[in-house]
């Protein structure tokens, strides 16, 4: 183990640690709320990080407030086919209707 043969006086200690300073933390501006924010963090005020919400109360109200997602092909032909069935039921229905009150009217 490497052991200093004579002791550090303090000119040389004091030369060695000048190199050793305290720098000012980045800063930013928040965007939504325009609130002084440190670098890649989440804003104290608002609660978003780059522009988006980060609490789970905000993403709840974010998600609700945003658009419903377009429907994909596969969606919509399934609903078709349901919308076709429910058609044809209904015609189904109609002509029993139909042939009850024949059998009424000819009784």
């Amino acid at each position: 183990m490497a052991v200093p043969k004579k002791r550090t006086g303090h000119s040389a200690q004091g030369k060695r640690r000048a190199n050793w300073k305290a720098t000012k933390p980045e800063t930013t501006k928040c965007p939504t709320c325009g609130e002084t924010v440190l670098t890649h963090t989440v804003c104290t005020a608002c609660g978003t990080y780059k522009g988006q919400p980060v609490r789970l109360a905000d993403k709840a109200a974010a998600v609700a407030a945003a658009p419903a997602k377009k429907a994909t092909k596969k969606s919509t032909k399934k609903a078709e086919e349901v919308k076709v069935e429910e058609t044809k039921a209904e015609e189904v229905v109609e002509e029993v209707k139909a042939e009850e009150a024949t059998e009424e009217k000819a009784e």
